[in-house]
């Protein structure tokens, strides 16, 4: 059964800090390197592999060059890490702003009424929402956050916004007339299928560089190196209609 994310970075680390401690020397950060090294080749995504590495790499830079830290700090730390990105938010994705103007090409292809409803799913710091903002600025936004922290400092950067403290897969998006993500590979299926359950027919679905496996989108762009832009318009199926029930008579 695959971890969920961010477990294998913690586990990685702390199995590198394990070995490092039981070989006693600072000479032996090197060896120390293997559970983490190993951890990057078995972890899937590039964004990830990055974060452990670079996590690993800071871990080092504060052991190495910040000896005298008190160690009541490291509580600190992973106190402010849980409450920016609690347990519960773990099968979401990251904190990973939106770059701005990355939405700008949605204006040529999705035409809204104005006041419609545009919701930013996992809204993280409001990023999105600005985006969002430029490329529709005549509608109505909502955005949804499972981090208290980052909720209120979205609600701060987006005074013009409704946000919502919540969970993405609990809220209905049956309002919204355009739903806009940035989450992970293994999310997208799920957010097809709650797309289609719960908006209306001709409303769109945008995800920030994954694709929806087995759906065709109605338009992609490339945003630089290993990114792209999917457009996805929700199509209901028609209902099936039953023939007329004859009554004979004699």
């Amino acid at each position: 059964m695959a971890l969920r994310w961010p477990l294998p970075a913690l586990l990685a680390w702390a199995a590198g800090w394990l070995l490092w401690h039981s070989l006693q020397s600072p000479w032996d950060l090197p060896v120390s390197t293997l559970p983490v090294a190993l951890a990057i080749g078995w972890v899937k995504g590039r964004t990830r592999r990055a974060v452990l590495l670079l996590g690993w790499l800071l871990s080092l830079w504060l052991l190495i060059g910040s000896d005298r830290l008190p160690a009541w700090i490291w509580l600190f730390a992973l106190g402010a890490l849980l409450l920016a990105y609690p347990i519960s938010a773990w099968r979401d994705a990251p904190v990973f702003p939106t770059p701005a103007g990355a939405l700008d090409p949605l204006a040529h292809r999705v035409h809204l009424p104005a006041q419609a409803c545009v919701l930013d799913a996992g809204c993280g710091t409001g990023a999105g929402l600005e985006a969002l903002r430029r490329a529709f600025p005549q509608a109505r936004y909502h955005g949804i956050e499972r981090s208290l922290l980052l909720t209120l400092w979205a609600r701060l950067r987006c005074p013009w916004a409704v946000i919502f403290h919540g969970d993405i897969w609990q809220r209905s998006w049956a309002d919204s007339s355009l739903v806009y993500l940035f989450q992970r590979p293994e999310s997208m299926q799920r957010a097809w299928e709650k797309a289609c359950r719960e908006m209306t027919d001709g409303s769109w679905l945008v995800s920030l560089e994954f694709r929806i496996e087995g759906q065709r989108p109605q338009a992609s762009w490339p945003l630089g190196p290993g990114k792209r832009l999917w457009l996805y318009k929700i199509k209901r199926s028609s209902p099936t209609t039953r023939p007329p029930i004859t009554v004979q008579t004699r």
